[in-house]
This record gives C-alpha cells, sequence and structure tokens, in this order.
C-alpha cells in the first residue's frame, strides 16, 4: 500500500500550531484552559472536521476524532497524544502525536484503506503538570486513576478547581463520565519524538518502544528559622536553603548509587522564603521527580531519598514534610503492537530499533485500559522541553507512515 504522507502540510500545521503560544517564538507555553490552550484546541478541532472524523468532548476537555470502521460495534484502534506544552518549551512534544496522527488517517483514506475497526484520534488534556502538578491529567481520569473527587480536589495557584477550570473552558459534561469503559479501546499506539539522543546517534529513523518508565513524584518543604543575614552568627543558623541544596545533591547521588541508566531523578523546582537578600531562607519547597523502568528499584530510590531527607533535616535542625504526590507503575508496551509497529517500519523501508522512553506519556495510563505501543522518532541533539527541539519534517513523515501502517494492520484484526 501506497502512502501519500504529506510532509510539507504537516510541517505547516505544524507551525501554526506552535504560534498558539504565551512565549515570544520559538518557545511555546500552553497551559490547560487558558486562552492560548482554548486557541490551539479550536485549530485542531476544525483541522479534524475538515478531515470529516466525527468529534467528541468530555468533561474535562479529551477529544475524540472517530473514523467510523465497517464495523462499529467493534472496539476502536485509538491514536493520539497532547498539545499543551511547558513555559518556554518547544514545538514538537506532544503535537508530532497529534498532527501526526491526523496526516496518518488522511494518508490512509487517500490510499482507499477502510478500516475494520474503527480509528479514534484522541487529544489528551493537560499531559503536562504544570497547573494542577500532576501529569497526564486527562489520560488518568479516563484510566480511572483519578476519580471526580480526586480531581475537584485539585487546585492551581490561584485556588481555582480542576472542574471549575474545565467548565470555565466550556468543558461541561459530567466528571463521573470520563472514564473509559472496559473494553473500549482495542489497542492504543502513540507517535511521539524521542526526546532523547538514541536514534540520532544511531542513524535510526525509528524507534519502537518497549516499555515506558515508572514516575513518581515528591513535594519536600523544609522549615527552619529566619533573620538577618548579617546579625545572626553563622553557628546558630538552621538555614532553609542549604539544607535543600543538601538534599538536592542526596538526591544526585541516590540515583547514580542504583548504577543503572534506567534509573533517573531531578530536583526540578527549588523555592525558598522570604527571598531577601539580606534575610536567611527560614523555608524552602523541593519537588523530585524520580523515574525508573523497573518499579521496585524506583521505590527503593524513593525510600533512600525520604531516609535522605529526614537525615540532612535532623542534622541541620530543619523540619521536613515529604509528600508523595504519586507514584505510577511502569508499563510494558504490548509484544504484538511491538512486532506491528516493526513490520510497518520494515514496510516504509526503515530500520528500527527498540528502546524504552525515559519519558513518561498519556501511553503510560492508556496501558490501564488496553493493549499499548509507541513509535518514536529522531529528535536533533536528544533535546527536549527547550526551545530548540527539533524533528526534521522527513523525520516526522517517516513517523507518520510508520503509524499509519501500524494503525491499519490492528484496524484490520477482526478479534
Amino acid at each position: 500500500m501506497e502512502l501519500p504522507v504529506d510532509a510539507a502540510r504537516i510541517s505547516r500545521e505544524l507551525d501554526t500550531l506552535a504560534g498558539f503560544t504565551d512565549d515570544p517564538a520559538p518557545a511555546v507555553t500552553r497551559v490547560v484552559y487558558t486562552p492560548t490552550d482554548l486557541k490551539a484546541r479550536a485549530y485542531v478541532r476544525a483541522l479534524l472536521r475538515e478531515a470529516g472524523l466525527t468529534l467528541r468532548e468530555d468533561g474535562l476537555g479529551n477529544l475524540f476524532a472517530r473514523w467510523e470502521g465497517a464495523r462499529p460495534e467493534l472496539s476502536a484502534v485509538a491514536t493520539g497524544s497532547h498539545l499543551d506544552a511547558i513555559p518556554h518549551a518547544g514545538r514538537f512534544d506532544g503535537t508530532v502525536g497529534v498532527l501526526g496522527a491526523l496526516e496518518a488517517f488522511r494518508a490512509l483514506r487517500a490510499a482507499g484503506f477502510v478500516p475494520l475497526r474503527p480509528l479514534e484520534l484522541v487529544v489528551f488534556t493537560s499531559e503536562e503538570p504544570t497547573r494542577f502538578g500532576v501529569g497526564c491529567l486527562g489520560s488518568r481520569a479516563l484510566a480511572g486513576v483519578l476519580t471526580p473527587e480526586q480531581l475537584a480536589a485539585l487546585r492551581d495557584a490561584d485556588g481555582v478547581s480542576v472542574p471549575e477550570a474545565a467548565r470555565a473552558a466550556g468543558f461541561t459534561a459530567p466528571l463521573e463520565a470520563v472514564a473509559l469503559r472496559a473494553g473500549h479501546f482495542h489497542a492504543f499506539v502513540e507517535l511521539h519524538i524521542e526526546q532523547g539522543p538514541q536514534l540520532e546517534a544511531a542513524g535510526v529513523p525509528i524507534g519502537v518502544v518497549t516499555a515506558i518508565a515508572a514516575p513518581a513524584t515528591l513535594h519536600l518543604t523544609l522549615t527552619g528559622s529566619g533573620g538577618h543575614a548579617g546579625a545572626v552568627l553563622m553557628r546558630g543558623r538552621r538555614d532553609a536553603l542549604l539544607a535543600a541544596a543538601e538534599v538536592a545533591l542526596a538526591v544526585e547521588a541516590a540515583a547514580l548509587a542504583t548504577e543503572d541508566p534506567d534509573t533517573v531523578a531531578t530536583v526540578g523546582i527549588l523555592d525558598v522564603h522570604p527571598r531577601a537578600v539580606n534575610a536567611i531562607p527560614n523555608r524552602a519547597f523541593l519537588t523530585v521527580d524520580a523515574r525508573d523502568t523497573h518499579e521496585g528499584r524506583r521505590d527503593a530510590l524513593v525510600a533512600r531519598i525520604r531516609a535522605d531527607v529526614q537525615e540532612v533535616a535532623e542534622r541541620r535542625g530543619v523540619a521536613a514534610e515529604v509528600v508523595l504526590v504519586n507514584a505510577d507503575p511502569p508499563a510494558a508496551c504490548d509484544p504484538a503492537l511491538v512486532a506491528a509497529a516493526e513490520r510497518a517500519a520494515a514496510a516504509a523501508g526503515l530500520p528500527s530499533q527498540r528502546l524504552v522512553s525515559r519519558a513518561y506519556h498519556d501511553t503510560l495510563f492508556m496501558a490501564r485500559v488496553c493493549r499499548v505501543g509507541m513509535v518514536f522518532i529522531p529528535s536533533q541533539g536528544g533535546v527536549s522541553h527547550r526551545p530548540d527541539e527539533y524533528s526534521s519534517p522527513q523525520e516526522v513523515a517517516q513517523g507518520v507512515e510508520v503509524l499509519a501502517r501500524t494503525l491499519a494492520a490492528l484496524a484490520s484484526e477482526p478479534d
């Protein structure tokens, strides 16, 4: 089957979508339910309608675009990703999986393909944890991991809850109806940039993901004693910032101590109070992101970080509060979907390489709903979550073709 993937069209649409941002070009910021986010959603919604797909949205704003199959009673094969972006990010993370999926649908239609099963393109709400502090908000709720009550308890920095923000953005369907019923999807496959250096280094255009790392998030608050920077003598200080600095180094050391490349840990936020040049910090807040493809090793890492925080706090005379925000299990990609993606790459004449995803994606939570797989394309320099994030039009088009062939195979399965 010849697939007329239009690389120039995808590039134009990616460029247009990147223009919906609160940052000056080339950086991108799209925080969920903001005017910028809603403009980006409206643009994509118009493209999906133009492609002849049937749309529906749930109470969180998760968007489903359906291509009906010859047997609509069968469970659907799904693909998709997200539109939101962290501050000062790039233009390919998430969006390649949305616009690339749309182009895959277009190419299959142009080639005369008729799916047996329905195909659905999913645009997930808030994959990034920028507003409510929890990543993969939409897919967590779809998988039943976040209940309506838990969603209502999540609030942004201004005290606005998820339901309040969703309703203000125009999403008024009941949150009780967000979770997918068992068997709704036959399979889910996400196209994504690698966000790492392996494919580019190997000169391989397609990555086939076998597993997705398990993330855990910790919020740490260290409370010491403030005072005047000149008047309080050094030996009597209980400096929360210095304790936080030790904790940050301990997080790094704990991850390195596993001696496994799949173990990573990051202190992404460090805030201090009162943040004055002539005042001793009396409070510090840190976030810790700990990830691994092996859940037991990740949990052991979290336990060591907790112990190190207590040791630093006791030695420096500060109080420590540790809150485990989430500790999600890793996901294994279905072997049959891995094989289907590899066959699709071979049919497109493209070499492929198996690899794990150390970043986590909405696919991690879709794995609780159905069989999952992921297709990666190279990221120039291994860069992501930065304005210089880049994948070439050819690389995007190659990923789209592999995705399209994978979806075609899955949508042709009778049972």
